[in-house]
């Protein structure tokens, strides 16, 4: 199928936008949060992003699906669904640190093929769309320009990166420090916005579990846009109902390496 991504960028766009309007006021403000089910903080923030997010979507699309991490799934019959996570990295959130990003993904048929990155406080956004090249604004231009993951073809030379050393308590197996013994460096913490610096060559390996469509789907068009490569443990694509990890790789000569420490 032909896709309108000028359209549908133009939506997604506009998602970040008003999301961010209603995201950096409460920044740094001391807003509490709520524990969910599975104890994961969330704030007024996040329920009142996704809320305006939905609304834009209510009025530009409203034959196609959305998924939202606080308020569920809508329409889920539709080809097209738009995946919400309104501030990945809620912890970070809370806390002051401006490594949280809004998530904004659309599928087709389960595959996807438009994500973006936004970090609402700092005015950086990344923008991937499936067949084009990734496109990076700085807040000190205000202007998207084309990225691209670095050349790093050894594990042994690479960095990897992990938001927390708890969530590898969720591994489906207990194989991440294979991967950590065949790398050149390990640093902690970024959630979304490390896989924005892994597309721009800062990063060159990330591997995480417990992760859900709305914390992985926008990532896809990011990272592969910008040459890199994003699978599950086994090298599998990632799909709606996996095993929640994710691997993704700037160079895609590292790929089948990282697999053999991850793979049970």
């Amino acid at each position: 199928m032909a896709h309108d991504f000028d359209v549908l960028t133009e939506t997604a766009l506009a998602l970040a936008d008003v999301a961010g309007t209603v995201i950096r006021p409460y920044f740094r403000v001391p807003i509490g949060s709520d524990d969910k089910a599975d104890q994961s903080p969330v704030t007024i923030a996040d329920r009142m992003a996704e809320r305006v997010m939905r609304a834009v979507l209510a009025e530009r699309h409203p034959e196609h699906g959305i998924l939202g991490e606080e308020f569920g799934l809508d329409n889920e019959g539709a080809g097209y669904r738009w995946t919400l996570d309104p501030i990945d990295g809620t912890r970070a959130f809370i806390t002051g640190r401006p490594v949280f990003g809004t998530l904004i993904a659309l599928t087709y048929d389960g595959e996807p093929v438009l994500g973006v990155i936004d970090q609402p406080v700092t005015g950086e956004r990344w923008l991937g769309v499936a067949g084009r090249p990734t496109l990076f604004r700085s807040a000190a231009t205000g202007v998207m320009r084309p990225i691209g993951t670095r050349r790093c073809a050894v594990l042994a030379d690479a960095d990897l990166s992990c938001t927390s050393v708890e969530m590898l308590e969720d591994a489906p197996r207990q194989v991440w420090g294979r991967l950590k013994d065949s790398v050149k460096r390990v640093s902690w913490g970024g959630d979304c916005y490390a896989y924005g610096l892994l597309a721009m060559g800062y990063i060159d390996v990330i591997a995480e579990c417990a992760m859900k469509p709305w914390d992985w789907a926008a990532l896809v068009p990011v990272v592969e846009g910008a040459g890199g490569r994003m699978t599950d443990w086994n090298g599998d694509p990632l799909r709606d109902g996996g095993d929640g990890t994710v691997l993704a790789v700037g160079d895609p000569a590292l790929l089948n390496d990282a697999v053999k420490c991850l793979r049970a």
